[in-house]
């Protein structure tokens, strides 16, 4: 893309381009049919195996429990990204914050936007509920991502580790 003019295909060497128009609102339950194949494509991106009805089924969960917040971005009226903001708090802060959990943007679409604007739109959502932060993680090889969260102003944090622990059901634990 230069501008909004994306390359849409090439034709025995000669490239086609067009212009699209680049928007991202919040999610609605309507969205749902085309949130869920981004979601199950966020989901391969990082290693997940493919089931778009379990996809479909969690979104749905979420929207039906209020548990989060999505964003959905669009070239023109195709469905290229979303992100999703989970509410938490900070015990420090004593203040509201959001986990921004998935931000997935379709491969051709990559580089053109499309995620600074829904990162953009993730700010402006907390901000409007009062959050003093959103957090996020990336893969450590997620090169693309993080640089694209450096040049939003997003800082790494160099203070504190994250661990994790994966519950099991046969965990000791458990007993």
């Amino acid at each position: 893309m230069i501008g909004n003019w994306f390359l849409l295909e090439c034709h025995f060497g000669r490239k086609v381009w067009r212009t699209m128009t680049l928007t991202v609102r919040q999610a609605v339950l309507s969205d749902l049919d085309a949130l869920a194949p981004l979601f199950d494509g966020y989901r391969q991106f990082y290693g997940g195996a493919s089931d778009l009805a379990a996809a479909r089924a969690f979104l749905l969960a979420r929207f039906n429990h209020g548990e989060s917040v999505l964003f959905i971005a669009f070239a023109d009226t195709a469905a290229i990204g979303f992100t999703q903001l989970y509410p938490s708090f900070s015990s420090i802060s004593m203040a509201r914050i959001f986990v921004l959990n998935d931000l997935f943007v379709v491969a051709h679409y990559r580089k053109h936007g499309a995620g600074s604007k829904l990162l953009t739109a993730a700010i402006k959502y907390g901000h409007t509920f009062g959050a003093v932060q959103l957090v996020l993680s990336t893969a450590t090889t997620n090169h693309t991502a993080q640089s694209v969260y450096e040049a939003g102003g997003w800082v790494r944090d160099t203070q504190y580790y994250v661990y994790e622990y994966n519950i099991k059901p046969d965990d000791s634990y458990m007993s």
